[in-house]
């Protein structure tokens, strides 16, 4: 069984910050319009893998099916079976540490499954995005003040931190900003999970991008061209849904 090496770098430190004010300013936001764009943007899953430093591999791309379940599992636990929120995300939450580590180490890194796990995610997330319709919920604002908020985020992100060896690429997807994201936009879950298929549609090509080109460019530089893809896949996405949402609003 491995040790606990508790290695803060660089890295680390850049994650613990740029996600804590990620989440907060999502805690602000009021509709959930904006709450589930900001969540869709992949600071912490770009911070998270620099952290970690490891290419680009299959229980990266595995982490995104976690999100998928975690997601709806919050939403399934509140709303369906009436548990508080803070329980239902708490279990989602140890659930996905609990599974990314026993998977982390016996996932094949192979290209076979990489691209067979991408093809099969991204079909998924299609098929989601498809059968997904759009709903009218209310809007949310935190009314906590941001010195308690922030510190109770950085908490979080630092227990991920510790534990990144053992969580390995699950670590990257892991929803730091998605804990926060689940309870502040508690009233309007639907929209939140209604994202998932979005970020599954978007980050698929980032990772696929990155898995292309880090042998050349190292995972510094494929980052830097999977964040470009993922922007020319988010955009048109964007503007699709938004459209939507206000003739629903209408």
């Amino acid at each position: 069984m491995d040790k606990f090496e508790v290695n803060i770098g660089y890295w680390d430190i850049l994650l613990l910050v740029a996600v804590s004010l990620q989440a907060t300013a999502l805690s602000y936001l009021h509709h959930p319009k904006w709450k589930a764009l900001i969540w869709t943007f992949p600071v912490p899953f770009t911070l998270a893998s620099l952290a970690v430093g490891k290419p680009i591999g299959t229980t990266n791309i595995m982490g995104i099916s976690f999100l998928l379940i975690y997601t709806h599992s919050i939403r399934l636990m509140y709303q369906r079976l009436r548990a508080p929120i803070t329980a239902a995300i708490a279990i989602a939450a140890v659930g996905y540490c609990a599974a990314g580590w026993a998977l982390a180490g016996i996932l094949p890194d192979t290209d076979a499954a990489f691209w067979t796990a991408s093809i099969g995610i991204f079909a998924l997330g299609l098929a989601l995005y498809l059968m997904t319709p759009h709903r009218v919920e209310p809007g949310h604002r935190s009314p906590l003040p941001v010195w308690i908020k922030l510190p109770v985020i950085a908490g979080v992100i630092l227990i991920l931190v510790v534990i990144k060896k053992q969580l390995q690429g699950f670590m990257t997807f892991f929803p730091m900003v998605g804990v926060v994201a689940a309870y502040e936009a508690r009233k309007s879950l639907w929209t939140m999970g209604r994202q998932v298929p979005v970020i599954i549609m978007t980050i698929v090509p980032l990772l696929a991008t990155c898995r292309l080109t880090q042998d050349k460019f190292g995972l510094g530089g494929a980052l830097f061209f999977g964040w470009i893809v993922f922007a020319l896949v988010l955009i048109p996405f964007t503007k699709k849904m938004w459209s939507e949402a206000e003739e629903d609003d209408a």
